[in-house]
């Protein structure tokens, strides 16, 4: 019986090239002069500093995509690849210049040049955002110097999977849909629809590449794995309006919520479309079957409580957000890692003690103490928390004597290979 021809199969990069040519249009052409009289006279003071600051992240992101497509390029091992892709740098481009163009003529924002507006923006780029696009950047370095099928996969997923696909088109949809409802901002909002059309071509390339690579070479899923363990504290964290003012998206109709579990769906149809269904992933800590809603719930329980993104005051000891975070710290065990029984005791100082026992594919944890446990970790509840979410150095925290590992040097040895 033949096997049933996958989405991706369906499409050709001949073909999504052959979309870019249809759908070209000019971001320099678009008129802004009913735009500047409705932003100044029909938003309230609230909507136009929660639309620059949006908006003020598309700018940027437009911009440091542009920059970084070029090792794409080179790294693509097909030509009909590298000639799609080298339309999606054109596309990203233009979509610069059309933020640019809106934020200068419409919003005032200062500066006689894209760079000029760049620099007038910067504050209103969110911690998530900093550190997911200097991600990037290391990551266009690094195609440089491997363009390895590997490689090329985690940039493809960090790029078109992550960037595109979880954090940019909801944010198109969120501002598509109330630009619509409240029938404002006509240049802007025709703009924008040009754009998400081009997003969506460029989602539906990655995804199609994503999946040709992991077929042609088994380690490109390690490889994903990887790079998505390393960036999902970033991505979650990187449409936190400032201060928690969650008015920045209510005023437009939107919770953060509803942004968020739109982020989750995305993602995870992606990354199934693709062949890497999530939970066949090693090591993500993604809590695959809550749903797109508890998930959204809960990566905004745990970023409010500073156990995720930026640490904005003291990491808090709530049962629910312990229960949380320890539950991620369960499903983040690589699952090649379980061949014989391990346990591991958390001693805080600051907070109750908390275990985990790996037996097999048998992951469970739970506040307590276990007996005989194969490694105990001595240190301060806040410490560990801003280890696991990458804020703090492992070797800096051993050194100074802020964890304290205790164990069987094998056990020490095999602590390594149960988190990555």
């Amino acid at each position: 019986m033949a096997a049933v021809p996958s989405a991706t199969d369906q499409i050709s990069y001949t073909d999504l090239y052959a979309r870019w040519e249809r759908g070209n249009w000019r971001a320099t052409e678009l008129d802004f002069s009913a735009d500047r009289e409705q932003w100044h006279g029909a938003f309230s003071e609230l909507e136009r500093r929660a639309a620059l600051w949006n908006y003020s992240l598309f700018l940027h992101g437009e911009d440091s995509v542009a920059d970084n497509l070029s090792p794409f390029i080179d790294a693509a091992p097909r030509e009909e690849q590298k000639y799609f892709l080298a339309t999606q740098q054109a596309d990203e481009a233009r979509h610069a210049v059309f933020f640019d163009r809106f934020m200068r003529e419409v919003v005032d924002v200062p500066g006689d040049s894209i760079a000029g507006a760049l620099q007038a923006t910067r504050p209103q780029l969110t911690w998530g955002f900093r550190k997911i696009f200097e991600r990037l950047d290391r990551m266009a370095d690094e195609l440089r110097r491997d363009r390895s099928k590997p490689r090329l996969a985690a940039a493809v997923t960090l790029y078109h999977v992550v960037i595109e696909a979880s954090l940019a088109q909801p944010g198109q949809h969120f501002i598509e849909r109330y630009l619509v409802e409240r029938d404002v901002l006509p240049g802007f909002r025709e703009g924008m629809r040009h754009v998400a059309l081009d997003e969506q071509r460029h989602i539906a390339f990655g995804v199609k590449l994503l999946a040709d690579l992991q077929r042609e070479d088994p380690e490109c899923r390690d490889a994903v794995a990887e790079l998505l363990r390393e960036v999902a504290p970033y991505a979650t964290a990187l449409f936190v309006p400032p201060n928690w003012d969650r008015s920045y998206t209510e005023c437009f109709g939107f919770t953060l919520e509803e942004i968020f579990a739109e982020g989750t769906t995305s993602f995870e149809a992606k990354l199934r479309a693709a062949g890497l269904p999530p939970e066949e992933l090693p090591g993500l800590a993604y809590a695959w079957d809550l749903g797109p809603v508890e998930q959204a719930a809960r990566a905004i329980r745990l970023l409010q409580a500073n156990m995720l993104g930026e640490k904005l005051g003291p990491v808090s000891r709530e049962p629910q957000v312990m229960r949380d975070h320890f539950d991620s710290v369960r499903r983040a065990v690589l699952p090649q890692a379980d061949g014989r029984p391990t346990s591991i005791q958390w001693d805080f100082a600051d907070a109750e003690p908390w275990y985990l026992r790996v037996d097999n594919g048998a992951t469970h944890v739970a506040q307590g103490r276990i007996g005989d446990p194969d490694i105990v970790l001595r240190c301060r509840f806040e410490d560990w928390v801003d280890l696991s979410a990458g804020r703090h150095d492992p070797l800096r925290l051993i050194a100074t004597g802020r964890l304290r590992p205790r164990g069987r040097p094998a056990s020490l040895l095999r602590l390594r290979k149960l988190f990555g």
